[in-house]
């Protein structure tokens, strides 16, 4: 099952940056992006600005040669946790870095954490923060929409992902993981971040897009994912429509993306076929009637929410299930630690036989601790805004 990293970290997970920048922002870290006008618009600090007299957090000076406003781009552009690394001996928990007309502000450690954390949404916005998101999702679905239909989206998201749906795939992430293992063979070398990244598509494909996009469709489908994926640069941020071939490329993968989709939708509806996935729950959602009047999505609206599903959950699944594996593999932990775990896998299958489902899935519980400390030491979504 997905790795769940929740929509407002749908920042494209990173590579490790070293002991001294994961030692800064630790299992805790918690970055808020406030995107906040130099006129002062009302933002985290209180629904009507900055209270005479209170303190802003100190704005990120590092050089005597540039404004802060192109500095922080830079500093932004060649990576957060370089930034992050060389701000924080200096300016603390707190500090702004400005980008431009904007200003983003860091909150390090569980002291501040709880300004982001228990602000609400009136206060602590994402829609604003996270409109770079649009031209991949799409209009109408996340981040372009306000709070209150974002909170019934939401909704449709758990509703798919709960306890008694994932009972439903495990069937399904057996099958193409055993199919996708048997291509190995007995021994060899492989890149493991190239293959669970491979495999988590394939299983995302098949419990998430469709049955008829992962037997049919799954090449193109695939090829017009990266497309999405490599059209978030750090640039999209700040600029998410500037005309590059990135994002050239993401716009038109989305239009097609949608024709792929709005197709699969049509033969369901059509033929009254109901299968078990994301993708037929979202065709079966309906708004409230205070939202909408109680409305289906729309074709477009699903193929966004697809979309945003898919990306909540390829990164943050494949680099915690690579960290995992090698851990487990290494030099210096391989002979305690991977033991266990192949001797728990040996006996439960001994008990319930060869039959694998969420049940006896969770009776692994050597393997569930391994997974949790992989994500404690490397947490794949570095930055919540």
């Amino acid at each position: 099952a997905m790795v769940g990293g929740g929509f407002g970290a749908m920042v494209a997970a990173v590579d490790d940056a070293g002991p001294l920048a994961w030692a800064l922002l630790s299992a805790t870290l918690a970055v808020l992006l406030v995107k906040l006008f130099l006129s002062g618009r009302p933002g985290l600090f209180g629904s009507r600005g900055i209270a005479r007299g209170q303190a802003l957090p100190p704005v990120v000076s590092m050089s005597w040669l540039l404004p802060p406003g192109i500095e922080g781009i830079r500093g932004f552009l060649g990576g957060p946790l370089d930034l992050i690394a060389k701000a924080y001996p200096r300016y603390g928990n707190v500090f702004t870095v400005a980008l431009a007309h904007r200003r983003m502000t860091f909150l390090l450690g569980p002291g501040v954490n709880e300004h982001f954390f228990r602000g609400s949404d009136e206060v602590v916005s994402q829609k604003e923060v996270y409109e770079f998101n649009v031209p991949t999702f799409g209009r109408g679905v996340v981040f372009d929409v306000d709070h209150k239909i974002r909170r019934e989206q939401f909704k449709f998201f758990a509703e798919a992902l709960k306890p008694t749906r994932l009972r439903t795939y495990v069937d399904q992430m057996v099958d193409e993981a055993e199919m996708f293992f048997a291509k190995w063979g007995e021994s060899g070398e492989v890149d493991l971040l190239h293959e669970l990244s491979s495999l988590i598509i394939l299983t995302a494909s098949r419990c998430l897009l469709g049955r008829e996009i992962r037997e049919n469709l799954f090449e193109e489908v695939y090829r017009l994912f990266h497309f999405l994926d490599m059209g978030m640069q750090p640039i999209s941020v700040l600029l998410p429509y500037l005309p590059i071939k990135a994002h050239r490329d993401r716009d038109a993968a989305r239009k097609e993306l949608s024709q792929i989709f709005s197709k699969v939708i049509s033969s369901r509806r059509r033929s009254g076929v109901h299968e078990t996935d994301v993708l037929q729950t979202m065709i079966d959602a309906r708004y409230s009637e205070r939202t909408y009047g109680g409305r289906h999505l729309t074709d477009d609206e699903i193929t966004g929410m697809m979309i945003a599903i898919l990306f909540a959950g390829q990164h943050t699944s494949s680099i915690t299930s690579t960290w995992t594996g090698l851990y487990l593999h290494s030099k210096m932990y391989r002979d305690k630690f991977l033991p266990p775990v192949l001797e728990e896998q040996r006996s439960v299958l001994k008990e319930y036989g060869s039959k694998l489902d969420y049940d006896v899935l969770s009776k692994m519980d050597c393997l569930h601790r391994s997974m949790k400390e992989a994500l404690r030491l490397h947490p794949p979504l570095i930055m919540l805004m």
